[in-house]
C-alpha cells in the first residue's frame, strides 16, 4: 500500500474479506485477528443505519472530494483497480446526480422510478369471475322458475285445457224459482170478499194480519169469504195453507174452487192440544191448517165456506198458496 492510501474510498469499497485475495494481500489486508478489523488497513469499515445514504448532489460533492486510489503514484482510472479490472463502486461515485429510472422487468411488479412495491395478485379478474358465475346462477334460477310455470303437454298450470272428464262448461248461476213457486200469492182475509154476514174484528189477540184484523161472523150456514186468484201460469194441484183460530174446540169448513167443492172438508181441529189451547180461550187458539186445490191456467176463484153439516166457529185471519 503506498502512502496516502487509506483503504476504501467509501464503505461501499470495504471489502472484509480482501485478505483472501492476492491484490488484498499485496495492499497489506490482514485477517481480523490482524489488530485493526479486517480488510485493508486503515479502511473506514463505517456502518450506516438503514436511510443514511446521501443521493443527489450531496453524493456527488462527497465523490468529487473522497481520495483516489493510487498505485506507483498513478491515479487509477475511475471504476478500475490498478491491474484494469473494474470493481463496484457505490452509485453515489458516479456523476450526474441522482440514480435514472429502472426500467421495470416483465412480471416483476414493479412501478415506474425505482422502489416501487410488487403488486399483489390479480383480484380484478378473480372479482369478474365471480360477479360472471353469480349472474349465471341468476339467469338459471330465472329461466326454471319460468319454465315451472308449464306442464310437460305445453299447457300452462292453472290453464284453459281441464283435466279429462272435468265438465269445461260455466256453472249456471241458480235458477230463479219458478213464479208459481216463489210468487204464489198470499192474502190476509180481512181483504177478501166478505158473504153471508161475516165480518172484521180485533178483539181477540194474536192476529197476523195488518193491524191484527181478522174476519169473524162465520159460525152460520151460508157465510164464506171469496179469493179471486189472478196470475196462476200452471195447472195443477197446489196447497191452501190457512190460519185460523178457534176457542179450544174443533171446526171445519167447505173448500170450493171455481164453483166445485172439494169432497173433503178443511179441517181446523185444536192441533196444539186443550193444555196449550184451552176451551174457550180464544187468543191461544191460533193455528194453520190447508187443503188441496185444483187451479187452473191464469185465474181462479177459490172460497171458504161454513155449509150444512160444518163445525164453523172459527175466525179467519191468513190465506196463501204453494206448491203442494
Amino acid at each position: 500500500m503506498t502512502p496516502g492510501n487509506n483503504g476504501a474510498s467509501t464503505p461501499e469499497d470495504d471489502d472484509p474479506f480482501g485478505y483472501l485475495y492476492a491484490d488484498g494481500q499485496a495492499a497489506g489486508a490482514t485477517p481480523p485477528d490482524g489488530g485493526v478489523g479486517y480488510g485493508y488497513p486503515g479502511s473506514v469499515n463505517r456502518v450506516r443505519a438503514v436511510g443514511e445514504r446521501q443521493y443527489g448532489q450531496q453524493a456527488q460533492q462527497a465523490s468529487q472530494t473522497a481520495p483516489t486510489a493510487q498505485y506507483a503514484q498513478a491515479p487509477a482510472p475511475q471504476g478500475q483497480d490498478t491491474y484494469g479490472q473494474s470493481h463496484y463502486q457505490a452509485p453515489e461515485t458516479f456523476g450526474g446526480g441522482t440514480p435514472t429510472t429502472r426500467t421495470p422487468l416483465p412480471g416483476s411488479g414493479m412501478g415506474g422510478g425505482g422502489g416501487g412495491r410488487g403488486r399483489g395478485p390479480n383480484t380484478k379478474g378473480l372479482l369478474i369471475g365471480a360477479i360472471a358465475v353469480v349472474a349465471a346462477v341468476v339467469i338459471g334460477i330465472g329461466v326454471a322458475m319460468m319454465g315451472g310455470d308449464e306442464d310437460p303437454g305445453g299447457n300452462e298450470a292453472g290453464g284453459s285445457t281441464p283435466p279429462a272428464g272435468q265438465n269445461t262448461e260455466p256453472s249456471a248461476p241458480a235458477s230463479k224459482p219458478a213464479k208459481d213457486e216463489a210468487e204464489l200469492p198470499k192474502i190476509d182475509a180481512k181483504t177478501l170478499r166478505l158473504e153471508g154476514g161475516t165480518t172484521v174484528d180485533t178483539q181477540f189477540k194474536g192476529a197476523e194480519a195488518g193491524g191484527g184484523v181478522y174476519v169473524t161472523g162465520f159460525n152460520k150456514v151460508g157465510a164464506k169469504v171469496v179469493w179471486a186468484v189472478k196470475g196462476i201460469e200452471k195447472a195443477g194441484t197446489y196447497r191452501l195453507d190457512v190460519r185460523y183460530g178457534i176457542p179450544g174446540v174443533d171446526a171445519n169448513a167447505t173448500v170450493v174452487v171455481n164453483g166445485k167443492p172439494n169432497t173433503s172438508p178443511l179441517n181446523m181441529e185444536n192441533f196444539i192440544g186443550e193444555k196449550r189451547a184451552p176451551k174457550g180461550d180464544w187468543e191461544k187458539g191460533w193455528q194453520t191448517t190447508w187443503a188441496p186445490v185444483n187451479l187452473t191456467k191464469g185465474s181462479n176463484v177459490i172460497e171458504i165456506a161454513c155449509a150444512e153439516g160444518n163445525q164453523c166457529d172459527a175466525v179467519l185471519d191468513q190465506l196463501s198458496l204453494s206448491k203442494g
